[in-house]
């Protein structure tokens, strides 16, 4: 850390009185926010405005380090609530596309047997590998559940059942399965 960076570390960063607005915005990602460490930052700023608590006081409260906490409310300071959010990770680009996904559950709701494929029940190992031949992407038979359940789409074990052309099936079928009587 360099120049006034380090001096703003060094002083207590106090939180000018926040505007209605500023103040219900805060409160709402207090309350709301589904990113847990928006909540947490919120907090934050909420205690060093609301409370006047310096940035050792609240990192004793929401169990973080100082320096931590003195970050947040920089760059509360400088961005508002937009500088609570994390910024975008780089990283490799996700494999599963749009067009994967709804190839997917398109494919999931026709039989196998009626795409000429060997088998005639689908499991997350067998559309992986129909999917990929089809597309060139390889995803995890876990990715498969995990989109075809978010596609409403859910893979139960088959059930099956026995019968038989014998006419009196029916009947041998209740006189086996019936309990014995002494």
């Amino acid at each position: 850390m360099y120049g006034s960076q380090l001096e703003g570390l060094m002083h207590p960063i106090r939180i000018e009185e926040l505007s209605a607005e500023q103040h219900a915005e805060l409160d709402r990602a207090n309350r709301t926010a589904k990113d847990g460490r928006l909540r947490i930052r919120a907090l934050i700023v909420l205690l060093a405005a609301e409370r006047g608590m310096v940035a050792a006081d609240i990192a004793a409260v929401v169990r973080m380090h100082e320096e931590t906490v003195r970050r947040w409310l920089v760059r509360y300071q400088a961005e508002g609530l937009e500088g609570l959010t994390d910024a975008p990770r780089c990283g490799a680009p996700p494999r599963i596309t749009r067009v994967y996904r709804e190839q997917l559950l398109a494919v999931v709701r026709r039989r196998p047997r009626a795409l000429d494929l060997p088998f005639s029940l689908w499991t997350g190992e067998r559309l992986a590998d129909y999917l990929a031949e089809r597309t060139g992407i390889r995803a995890s038979r876990t990715s498969v559940y995990r989109l075809l359940n978010a596609g409403g789409v859910h893979l139960n074990r088959p059930q099956h059942t026995i019968t038989s052309p014998d006419p009196e099936y029916a009947v041998k079928k209740r006189r086996s399965s019936a309990p014995a009587t002494d």
